[in-house]
């Protein structure tokens, strides 16, 4: 029996990303296998897709580190066939092949119920990015953030960042929206964004251990430079969460809005959340955080992939696509 994916391959030093037929039984044996109903591009597909190392460490491999599916075979007590399930992030897509693909097969930690309350496209579209933003959300509430607050939210355009300006606003939050992207402003205030600042526009005096407070915390996905000068412009006791790199892995700054100001830096890690919080948040963002994602979800089709890939890579993406897997 085959199976299509999206098969990257390494020839002669040089990627290549194709739809394939596979072999079934060539997929990777663990405890459950899925059939794939729904995927999504995040920016660790786009990478893995193009042949980076640091995300994928052997190649040919599938990349999708989202999936939505019905359990095929099952090896635990825990998952019959026929349930309805999601697989996000853990090792899915990075060096177990992925979710651009009719079938994964996975280990059954990995694997959570679907919550009643959604359904297989709204899951995956919510997927490792809405993950990522509920994880941050709940952190920055956890220290202290409340509902009025002005929360900074940059790379606002992509998957994480629009997520964010829509759960941070559904919850009551004043959202500032950083992009690089002037022809988004509209998009971004259509979404929750309270104001659009622009990256030309944001402060970055670079030998100025400390600028005037101006968000009580921030939700940043880009690192290096931005997370920098956000850092010197957060008020007293405010928070970041971060979890991204999309700008620099680096981070150049000095302990004075920590000592100061009483800065706190959130680390976001939805990789390896245990399975127990993992559940809990799926079950907040598929009742109270629960957020209409009509105007931020784009569906597409896994022969499209190539071309979304390469747009998101060029960064020409925009909100979330969505992979319907036929």
């Amino acid at each position: 029996m085959t199976y299509k994916a999206l098969h990257v391959e390494e020839i002669d030093g040089k990627f290549t990303k194709k739809m394939k037929q596979l072999s079934l039984e060539k997929l990777d044996t663990n405890d459950v296998l899925i059939r794939v109903k729904y995927s999504a591009l995040n920016f660790k597909d786009a990478l893995s897709a193009t042949g980076n190392k640091g995300i994928t460490r052997e190649f040919p491999h599938t990349p999708g580190i989202d999936a939505s599916g019905v359990v095929e075979r099952s090896s635990s007590e825990r998952f019959q066939i026929g349930d309805e399930v999601i697989v996000t992030s853990f090792d899915l897509g990075m060096n177990t092949n992925g979710a651009f693909s009719e079938y994964i097969s996975v280990p059954k930690e990995w694997v959570i119920p679907l919550p009643k309350t959604l359904t297989l496209k709204e899951a995956v579209s919510i997927g490792t990015a809405g993950l990522t933003s509920a994880i941050g959300t709940f952190k920055l509430m956890s220290n202290g953030q409340k509902e009025g607050d002005n929360i900074l939210v940059t790379g606002s355009t992509g998957a994480v960042g629009s997520f964010s300006v829509k759960l941070l606003s559904h919850l009551g939050f004043k959202v500032t929206a950083l992009s690089s992207k002037a022809d988004k402003k509209e998009f971004l205030t259509s979404i929750g964004a309270n104001e659009v600042v622009l990256k030309d526009e944001f402060e970055t005096h670079a030998k100025r251990p400390l600028l005037k407070p101006k968000y009580d915390g921030a939700l940043d996905v880009v690192g290096g430079e931005i997370l920098e000068n956000i850092l010197k412009q957060v008020s007293p006791e405010g928070s970041v969460a971060i979890c991204g790199l999309v700008g620099s892995p680096q981070l150049n700054t000095t302990v004075f809005p920590f000592i100061l100001r009483g800065v706190n830096l959130l680390g976001i890690n939805s990789a390896e959340m245990d399975s127990e919080h993992r559940v809990t948040l799926w079950n907040m963002l598929a009742n109270e955080w629960k957020i209409d994602l009509s105007n931020i979800v784009h569906e597409h089709s896994l022969e499209e992939l190539p071309k979304l890939i390469d747009e998101m890579l060029a960064g020409n993406s925009t909100g979330r696509a969505v992979i319907k897997i036929d």
